[in-house]
């Protein structure tokens, strides 16, 4: 997962494998980062046309125009490949928690989270397009399950961060779980409701979603 927490006085931020990059990521770093999402764009495209069974690493690695070789560098499975994607969401979040003015409630900085029409041109639509994949597909929805798992300790310090608790705590443990449970429902309630409907309809089951679990977490 390669969403980060910035602690409180401090610059550097960790991320939730626990390493600390200083300051913005160097070049090479932000070309690897682009070379990954253009992986999982193509993945998901291959995805959805052809089924994951039928699409090979090799496919992914051709239509992304690199070699398997590489491919297996940045990701250890076909699967893999849509990290990036399935993480940006919660990437997303995270950044605007921790941007959020402090004493006001955290519902307001997820509840802002609906993509804006830039954003679906690009990486939001291609969610949608791997969200609505994951009922059918087993190994992505794994990758699903395992992002959100790794985003349990970086919502942990940010909701101990703003509540001056102990991040091994109970409480903001707990509240993590339940939050970070409540935006992958929302998330795939936002990609159901807009196949079903249309854009705005599932912006605003994200929002309402989002609403009815921050208001029972009390944050």
């Amino acid at each position: 997962m390669d969403i980060t927490v910035e602690q409180p006085g401090s610059r550097d931020a960790e991320r939730a494998d626990g390493s600390r990059p200083s300051g913005r990521p160097p070049l090479t770093e932000r070309r690897k980062a682009e070379t990954r999402l253009a992986i999982a764009h193509e993945a998901v495209r291959l995805f959805a046309e052809h089924g994951v069974a039928a699409t090979s690493g090799e496919d992914i690695a051709r239509a992304a125009g690199i070699s398997p070789r590489t491919l297996w560098r940045y990701f250890p499975s076909k699967e893999e490949c849509v990290r990036p994607l399935l993480s940006a969401g919660l990437e997303s979040a995270a950044r605007r928690l921790r941007e959020l003015p402090a004493g006001r409630p955290l519902r307001e900085g997820l509840q802002a989270g609906v993509p804006s029409a830039a954003e679906r041109a690009d990486v939001s639509s291609a969610l949608l397009r791997l969200i609505r994949l994951l009922p059918d597909e087993p190994g992505l929805r794994a990758v699903w399950l395992r992002v959100h798992h790794d985003a349990e300790r970086v919502f942990t310090e940010v909701i101990a961060a703003r509540t001056g608790a102990d991040p091994d705590g109970l409480v903001p443990r707990l509240k993590a779980v339940m939050l970070n449970g409540a935006l992958r429902v929302a998330a795939e309630e936002w990609a159901r409701r807009s196949a079903e409907a249309d854009q705005a309809a599932g912006d605003e089951a994200f929002r309402r979603a989002v609403l009815q679990a921050t208001e029972s977490l009390d944050i």
